[in-house]
């Protein structure tokens, strides 16, 4: 991928800035933003002069980076306690399985009670 000039960038080669604020988020491939994570690692390009390359915010950028440092295993002091991409993505999918859970624990519980309900004698006076 060229850094030097991009389809985001003027004649001069200086990055176009967001004019229209309700133009789409474009959206970048799995491919596309681990070739430019490993831009930034293998090149050592800082976060903020590739994302201004490439018409990105450098937050943005700087997640994608400190995501691919902890999943490769080198992760710096302060990012010791983040999740690796397949621990986030087993976790979520807990989550997921969990909330089903108790959805289903909460229907039965209904059930249960209705039939103890119907199963109850009349109540009043006979």
């Amino acid at each position: 991928m060229d850094l030097t000039k991009s389809s985001r960038c003027s004649s001069a080669g200086e990055p176009l800035l967001r004019s229209d604020p309700t133009r789409p988020r474009r959206r970048l491939t799995v491919q596309q933003k681990t070739e430019i994570v490993e831009i930034c690692l293998q090149e050592h390009l800082s976060c903020n002069d590739v994302a201004q390359r490439l018409g990105l915010t450098s937050s943005r950028l700087a997640r994608w980076v400190r995501q691919a440092r902890v999943d490769h295993g080198q992760a710096g002091p302060r990012d010791q306690n983040l999740l690796t991409s397949e621990e986030r993505a087993v976790l979520n999918r807990l989550r997921k399985e969990n909330e089903e859970f108790r959805r289903e624990r909460d229907f039965f519980r209904l059930a249960a009670a209705q039939i103890a309900k119907e199963q109850l004698p009349p109540r009043g006076f006979a």
